[in-house]
């Protein structure tokens, strides 16, 4: 099966980056695809500190969980599997591409306007695009400018593919800024992504600005209610989920390797 309408945006990798990444592009009512294939490394972390919000630190698995939710809550849709090839099909003043996704049903292809990069550590499906990449040993890099863009309009990077520093929460801020990049590259008027109370712009006569909304105290408190509950209910006990080690390691005494 294929996807011959295409998308606005298509996100290769389903860990801190491309999560971030699918739920800016999606809160800016752009149709966004992440395809995903395996484990995030983020999630072979026993405990992820220094992320902003959990003084404590939070389990990883469970981390990656709630950006799935997030991208998920926010309209982005997922397609499991690995992203094998990148045609370009545009050029740089109408970009378009062609993906080719091996899936456990077979061979899809998808088109997009625009693609976002965040697949640590394969980077293979680029070559071909003529996008800048650095092999450095086992790893390639993607090169781009300060603000995610590619050598190719319409690719970007985002996240530890384009060898900024190995940190949860520096991919989360990458990937951020190279969505809101690309919204403003597809046309879409300046987005601001930000909840104010009834009254903070058209109070004072402004027209409330794209991508933001005015909400009343009813809509807030609901707001609150709902956010409080979805929490409770991720945080209501342990993670069901195993410890995993590095997939490098075939044997594995404290039983952290996939059966």
């Amino acid at each position: 099966m294929s996807q011959t309408t295409p998308r606005d945006a298509l996100v290769v990798g389903g860990g801190v980056a491309g999560l971030t990444a699918a739920t800016f592009l999606a809160r800016a009512d752009l149709d966004t695809l992440v395809v995903n294939d395996g484990e995030p490394i983020v999630r072979r972390n026993a405990h992820l500190e220094n992320v902003p919000g959990f003084p404590a630190g939070v389990n990883s698995r469970l981390f990656t969980d709630l950006l799935s939710e997030q991208a998920n809550r926010n309209g982005a849709g997922r397609l499991t599997g690995r992203l094998t090839g990148l045609d370009v099909l545009g050029d740089d003043e109408d970009p378009l591409f062609r993906a080719t996704v091996e899936t456990d049903d077979g061979e899809e292809t998808v088109e997009a306007s625009r693609v976002v990069a965040a697949s640590w550590s394969d980077a293979s499906y680029l070559e071909d695009t003529g996008v800048d990449l650095r092999a450095a040993g086992s790893k390639t890099y993607v090169g781009v400018d300060d603000l995610g863009r590619t050598a190719v309009p319409g690719i970007y990077a985002a996240g530890r593919l384009t060898e900024i520093y190995h940190q949860a929460v520096v991919a989360a801020g990458d990937a951020a800024e190279t969505a809101i990049t690309l919204v403003h590259d597809s046309g879409t008027a300046f987005y601001n992504d930000w909840v104010a109370p009834t009254g903070y712009f058209t109070d004072r006569g402004r027209e409330v600005p794209p991508a933001c909304e005015e909400i009343d105290a009813d809509e807030r408190a609901r707001r609150e209610r709902e956010s409080r509950e979805v929490m409770r209910e991720f945080f209501a006990g342990p993670h069901d989920e195993p410890q995993r080690t590095h997939p490098s390691l075939v044997d594995d005494e404290l039983g952290r390797l996939d059966e």
